[in-house]
């Protein structure tokens, strides 16, 4: 026996995952090769705590219901709870400048968190790479891309310098090949290589309801990324923290790369939680209704975390303010705010201490004659944690309450969903860049030059007036538009590019 392969054996022993060496004799030079190297990079005290963690923690979620926090919780304090809605026209021009001071002194980053796959979308690349039908085609990494580019060119024309806000995508085993190649097929989408950093998060094998690793494959375990909330290791391990602070950068926004509506380095957000002093905020959204199944912040036994809706009774979910509104309403959409001291306090001390939230899946398996099977129910157990569970390490928490249809519409599902799908997302969007262009005192026409009639609100599930999409590059979130719709007929479908800007600005 070769050292190497001893060497494996007596890990897999320890740990007490000798079955992943059954087919040992069937492989060829190979597969041994790959799987002696996949299984090299485990240890096996860690492999053998990993299965026991993942068996008990199904077994305790499988068990009774779980405790109801309803009688420790509290709303967030309102000093700790800023509004888009409810905060006059002056204090929201002091975040957004206090935020564009920030880029302005190449203080701020960004962080996309793109690690899973387009399962739910039912495609076989990452959803950053999603179009989804708007008229210039655009995918979402483009759209965020040139938001970059625009509030880069906002805060050095408002502060006169070039600055620069990086982009850091974290990636996994899946999504980092697809998305490298597709940056560089697409030229950056002009943004300086150097200031896109991608790097991957641990993958992390799946697990029997009985503790021991899956085999998707005669030589090949089955594995499946860390969850959102690997970021903290992720940051730690590949050095980006390290890199931040090279180059000066304190802040940094957090964002899931679903969402068609994120407003990447938000001044408004940025300044608001530098204004407060705070190491650590979240954006939230008014929940639409009291059994929305989304998690809600709020304090918990006088700490910050996001709650799921399982965890609470129907009546607390229920409970209303005098004015209103929900007392529980602060709708988690897994938009961040970090200072860079508390990512390091994080990634330094907090992070074997986050809650392991168990995902039951159903994971491709080989059975014991080695034939492989696509299991029709659930049969193993992925260990995720979640990128908010870090809020309460926070000394200073905050809370940005912005609109939905403003800041909010994922990309989960395909297009036989109800919701979060291609048609609502590209619908979200085009809705959006219409109010702006009304706004803007611009009037939309169809193809015989017949005005077609404004509507001053739309349901969720209701197409807009007009067709209308208004390039990043030209507004970042409707500011500006007057020099170039004023007053102008429009005809659906309408596009405003560059090059479309730069002919609307000419003398006639």
């Amino acid at each position: 026996m070769a050292p190497r392969e001893e060497e494996i054996r007596a890990l897999l022993e320890r740990a007490g995952q000798s079955h992943l060496l059954r087919f040992w004799g069937e492989l060829g030079q190979a597969q041994r090769d790959a799987l002696l190297e996949e299984l090299a990079l485990l240890d096996a005290e860690e492999l053998g705590a990993h299965c026991r963690r993942a068996a008990e923690a199904c077994a305790r979620e499988q068990g009774p219901c779980p405790e109801r926090l309803d009688g420790r919780m509290e709303p967030i304090p309102p000093e700790f709870l800023g509004s888009v809605r409810r905060s006059d026209r002056g204090t929201l021009e002091r975040w957004e400048a206090e935020g564009l001071h920030q880029i302005s002194r190449n203080k701020v980053g960004v962080l996309l968190l793109a690690g899973g796959q387009g399962t739910r979308l039912g495609v076989p690349y990452p959803k950053g790479m999603y179009d989804v039908g708007l008229p210039s085609r655009k995918t979402l990494y483009q759209i965020q891309a040139e938001r970059i580019c625009r509030v880069e060119q906002l805060a050095g024309e408002k502060f006169g310098t070039r600055c620069t806000v990086p982009w850091y995508i974290m990636t996994s085993e899946f999504t980092l090949g697809p998305t490298e190649k597709f940056f560089q097929e697409h030229n950056y989408f002009n943004l300086e290589k150097s200031n896109v950093v991608m790097f991957e998060q641990r993958m992390l094998p799946a697990v029997t309801f009985d503790g021991k690793v899956i085999l998707e494959e005669k030589a090949k375990i089955a594995m499946a990324p860390d969850g959102n909330g690997g970021l903290y290791r992720a940051l730690r391990d590949s050095k980006i923290l390290e890199d931040m602070e090279r180059r000066g950068v304190q802040y940094v926004h957090v964002y899931c790369v679903d969402n068609i509506l994120v407003k990447m380095a938000d001044p408004v957000f940025i300044g608001f939680c530098v204004v407060k002093g705070a190491d650590c905020g979240a954006k939230v959204v008014e929940k639409a209704y009291p059994t929305e199944p989304v998690g809600v912040v709020c304090c918990v036994d006088g700490v910050y975390q996001v709650v799921e809706y399982s965890e609470i009774s129907l009546e607390t979910a229920q409970m209303r303010n005098p004015d209103g509104c929900l007392r529980y309403s602060a709708g988690n959409i897994c938009n961040h705010f970090f200072t860079l001291g508390f990512l390091q306090a994080v990634a330094e001390t907090f992070e074997p201490q986050l809650k392991l939230h168990v995902a039951v899946k159903k994971v491709p398996f080989v059975d014991e004659e080695g034939k492989p099977v696509k299991p029709l129910k659930p049969n193993g157990i992925k260990l995720e944690k979640f990128v908010f569970d870090v809020f309460r390490f926070s000394k200073k928490f905050v809370a940005f309450e912005v609109q939905r249809e403003e800041e909010f519409s994922p990309l989960k599902n395909a297009n036989i969903a109800e919701k979060d799908t291609p048609t609502t997302a590209r619908r979200s969007l085009l809705s959006q860049h219409c109010r702006w262009a009304l706004k803007a005192g611009a009037r939309f026409v169809n193809s015989r030059g017949q005005r077609i009639p404004e509507k001053q609100s739309l349901s969720e599930d209701e197409e807009p007036p007009a067709v209308c999409e208004i390039s990043p590059l030209v507004s970042y979130f409707g500011e500006g538009l007057e020099k170039y719709l004023k007053a102008r007929d429009l005809q659906s479908p309408f596009l405003l590019d560059e090059c479309r800007a730069e002919a609307l600005t000419k003398p006639e």
